[in-house]
């Protein structure tokens, strides 16, 4: 995820940066498996933790672009704190470009709207980095809002299991459009690469500098469709069924999958649907194809392969 500022090692670096990142993001074909395969090419390997102060100060030193992957939670104020910190951390320590891994709600690249709670700590996060381009002088950054997941569809399907499929999918909404633009995980973390290596390989004439990218799919799905293919994968009948917001929340499969330092989100998560209905995960982007040199992976054939993985 880093640069290192030695001339000497700028190939090496780059090759090690887009394999980590492959590794971070989603364990590409044909690339590292873990992270010590990453370090045998050349990878600079470092551990941080995001409540640990100490540890992400040591992190960064000697680093001066950086990839900042958001706290892995639906937490808003926690996380918006820990983002920041980490940032103010980051520059103190020399570091001159920071890539943010956003997410894609809010719909197009532009929008700064989003009424998903999972989305909160984000817009802050880009209105910081905003904030400290114009506080130090030589600072730079780039947003990089990555899509859903494909892999993440039982988070918006009531946790569906392909494996003991259910026949109900209750959700608090309709299956009606707009829809998703589904994208599969290592192809995000493939592009994500490739982005931050085209900077680092000529960073003057790097077109995304204080730019919000959006990486989606180029084919949107609604949710009714979404379940259609995952019914035919099952080879079982599978409807969604419209409840309230209250009902998807108390469901025994739900609460586990959505407390987070001892508190519930599992309503809070709930905003996600209403998001749906508003398009915020609707807008497909061909940047991501365009990064890749290729058509991006379809949703069931991304399914489908991660059965046998």
């Amino acid at each position: 995820m880093m640069e290192d500022d030695d001339d000497d090692d700028v190939v090496t670096m780059v090759t090690g940066l887009v394999k980590e990142l492959e590794v971070e993001t989603g364990m590409a074909e044909e690339n590292p498996k873990n992270l010590s395969d990453a370090q045998a090419l050349g990878a600079d390997r470092r551990q941080a933790d995001y409540d640990d102060d100490a540890s992400i100060r040591k992190s960064f030193h000697g680093i001066k672009t950086l990839f900042l992957i958001s706290y892995a939670s639906v937490e808003h104020e926690h996380r918006s704190r820990r983002h920041k910190f980490a940032i103010d951390a980051a520059i103190e320590s020399g570091v001159k470009h920071i890539f943010y891994g956003s997410l894609g709600f809010a719909g197009s690249a532009k929008s700064q709207e989003s009424v998903v709670h999972v989305m909160k700590a984000h817009p802050d996060t880009e209105r910081y980095l905003r904030d400290c381009r114009k506080e130090h002088p030589g600072f730079d950054y780039t947003i990089v809002r990555e899509g859903l997941y494909t892999e993440s569809y039982p988070l918006y399907t009531s946790f569906f299991d392909l494996a003991r499929p259910v026949n109900e999918i209750k959700i608090p909404h309709d299956g009606a459009g707009p829809g998703i633009a589904w994208v599969k995980r290592e192809e995000l973390g493939e592009a994500t690469a490739e982005l931050i290596s085209h900077y680092v390989a000529d960073p003057d004439s790097f077109p995304y500098r204080r730019e919000t990218t959006l990486f989606s799919g180029i084919k949107t799905l609604t949710l009714s469709e979404t379940v259609g293919i995952l019914s035919e994968i099952a080879k079982v009948p599978v409807a969604i069924k419209q409840v309230s917001d209250d009902e998807f929340a108390n469901q025994a499969q739900i609460i586990p999958n959505f407390t987070y330092h001892g508190v519930d989100y599992s309503k809070p998560w709930a905003s996600s649907f209403e998001a749906f209905r508003r398009g915020e995960a609707a807008a497909a982007s061909p940047l991501l194809s365009e990064l890749l040199g290729r058509e991006p992976e379809d949703f069931k054939t991304t399914v489908v392969n991660s059965l046998g993985a």
